[in-house]
């Protein structure tokens, strides 16, 4: 079955049992093959109404409220129905940009069970995605990424076809063996979300409706796991890695039940190589890049917008209608609204001592003041171990003396031994400085992945408080200790280009200083994947790290 006729086959799931399976998460860049895929989805006949979200939607139109608007122009209070007011199928476009206030409102949604969701994820880079909240709430899940065009469009089903299935669907049932195998399935891919096992038996399920069927068969359950487990899918060596060992042949435990079990195991591998053709090779591998990268930075959605930690000076105020994070500016409002008053009563029958019009109102803007935090990355490791931490614990200082004026943090994350440490978090106290660097000893490996998963963690946590971060690694890159913490030099540097690569698709900013004697084209090469400014400094100073850095 290739993508076209599964996308066919999950849009008749969904009108058979939308609400039931939360929804479709469909990944494809915009273009023609996505077009040919949205008219498809509009000739569905679900069962509700299709909506089309924004990824910008505010809560007044999502959720409905009071209409300032709408209650000065009328003079009494009226309340905006949202969009989630009725029953509906949602169709969100660039669902990857979504904040993580509207996916938020969105999983509640589901969770109520009045409506279904179809995410359009458009990701176009590693890193990219669609929010957890959302895509363990979404029973299906279909790539069209590198399809073509069909020759022959999927029909549509039939209205007629549809309702029958829609009322053979709550008696059809599904076999014990089936059951256990789903469950088998489950565990050996490491899938743990409950919801991923409830929705795949309600798509065996709608299947065996479609085909006017009151039983589950294992063709079903294929085709479900497709749909539905594919791309939940982890190694089997990263879902159990501590097998118990299997019991000797000879040995006479319930020999009645060991084809029972063999059955089993035989359709649980049958499901479990269903599952990995499904989908292209290197979709599973994007799909975990994206949930790693959200999971480091702290936050469901790619797209949400970023303020700053303290509120500057105000600016004039600006058009626009409330959305419940700004504010009406009264006084502007009411100086826009005063010269047309003598027009807008000539026309008034309620006798009004004040008629104001939406596009009166102003709201408040100020300036966002965000705080500079510089996270220093230093290897203290090797011979010259203590040399390099010289320079770094002078530099801090330099940095820190201008920091009461410019608002800067300075962090200080060494590379020592088998595991960084972050020895200072983000201050301005230059007396908790120097008594944290006083008598910092160095020396062992140098745990550059484990140094850099540090300091993202650390900017993220930042970035959340309302900050801007930056990094300055301060290596001669020569990685040796992988980021379990065993010495394998080939392993380390791919787990440092990883994680350099989650720090880029972060949006971090950050600058790379080659202290070797001679200039490293490894470091160079992961200083290229985290985005960063790549500078040589083979006799660096404190003075010239400092410069180099303001």
């Amino acid at each position: 079955m290739d993508n076209w006729a599964r996308l066919s086959l999950a849009l008749r799931i969904l009108a058979v049992d939308s609400v039931g399976l939360g929804g479709l998460w469909l990944r494809s860049r915009a273009g023609p093959v996505r077009d040919i895929a949205t008219r498809l989805l509009a000739q569905t006949p679900f069962d509700r109404p299709q909506r089309r979200l924004s990824a910008s939607i505010d809560d007044l139109a999502l959720l409905g409220g009071p209409d300032p608007a709408a209650t000065l122009a009328a003079g009494r209070p009226v309340h905006r129905p949202g969009l989630l007011a009725d029953p509906a199928l949602l169709i969100l476009p660039m669902a990857e940009s979504a904040p993580a206030s509207l996916t938020a409102r969105l999983a509640q949604a589901l969770d109520k069970g009045h409506h279904a969701l179809i995410a359009l994820d458009e990701a176009a880079e590693d890193g990219e995605g669609l929010p957890s909240a959302l895509s363990d709430r979404l029973g299906l899940f279909l790539t069209l990424d590198g399809e073509r065009s069909p020759r022959l469009l999927p029909k549509p089903i039939g209205r007629r076809r549809l309702a029958k299935a829609r009322a053979l669907y709550p008696f059809v049932t599904l076999p014990d063996d089936l059951t256990q195998a789903l469950a088998q399935l489950a565990a050996r891919l490491g899938i743990t979300s409950t919801r991923a096992l409830l929705t795949t038996r309600r798509a065996a399920r709608a299947i065996a409706a479609l085909d006017a069927r009151l039983t589950v068969t294992e063709d079903d359950l294929i085709q479900a796991a497709e749909l539905g487990l594919a791309h939940r899918t982890l190694p089997e060596t990263e879902a159990q890695p501590d097998q118990p060992p299997e019991p000797p042949q000879d040995q006479p435990d319930q020999p009645d039940q060991q084809p029972q079990e063999q059955d089993l195991q035989s359709l649980a591998d049958l499901l479990i190589e269903a599952a990995q053709a499904a989908l292209p090779p290197d979709i599973l591998a994007k799909l975990q890049s994206d949930r790693a990268t959200r999971a480091a930075r702290g936050a469901s959605g790619s797209g949400a917008a970023k303020a700053g930690n303290r509120r500057g000076r105000p600016l004039p105020s600006r058009p626009g209608r409330p959305d419940g994070r700004s504010r009406i500016d009264l006084v502007a409002t009411l100086r826009q609204a005063a010269p047309w008053q003598v027009l807008r009563k000539r026309s008034d029958t309620l006798n009004r001592a004040l008629i104001v019009h939406r596009s009166d109102l102003r709201l408040k803007r100020y300036k966002e003041v965000s705080d500079r935090v510089l996270i220093f990355v230093v290897d203290a490791s090797g011979s010259s171990a203590m040399a390099r931490l010289g320079e770094a614990k002078g530099a801090v200082e330099l940095m820190l003396a201008q920091a009461y004026s410019r608002r800067d943090h300075v962090a200080l994350v060494v590379l020592r031994g088998q595991q960084a440490e972050l020895i200072l978090p983000p201050t301005r106290s230059l007396t908790t400085t120097k008594a944290r660097l006083r008598g910092l000893p160095g020396g062992g490996g140098t745990p550059l992945a484990s140094g850099l998963a540090t300091a993202l963690d650390t900017a993220l946590r930042a970035r959340r408080q309302g900050m801007t971060p930056s990094l300055a690694l301060l290596t001669d890159g020569r990685a040796n200790i992988a980021l379990n913490g065993q010495p394998d030099r080939a392993q380390a540097q791919l787990d440092a280009e990883q994680i350099a690569t989650a720090i880029r698709a972060a949006g971090i900013a950050a600058v790379t200083l080659d202290v070797a004697n001679r200039p490293q084209p490894a470091l160079a090469q992961l200083s290229s994947l985290m985005n960063s400014r790549y500078v040589p400094l083979p006799r660096a100073d404190a003075r010239a790290i400092a410069a180099t850095l303001a």
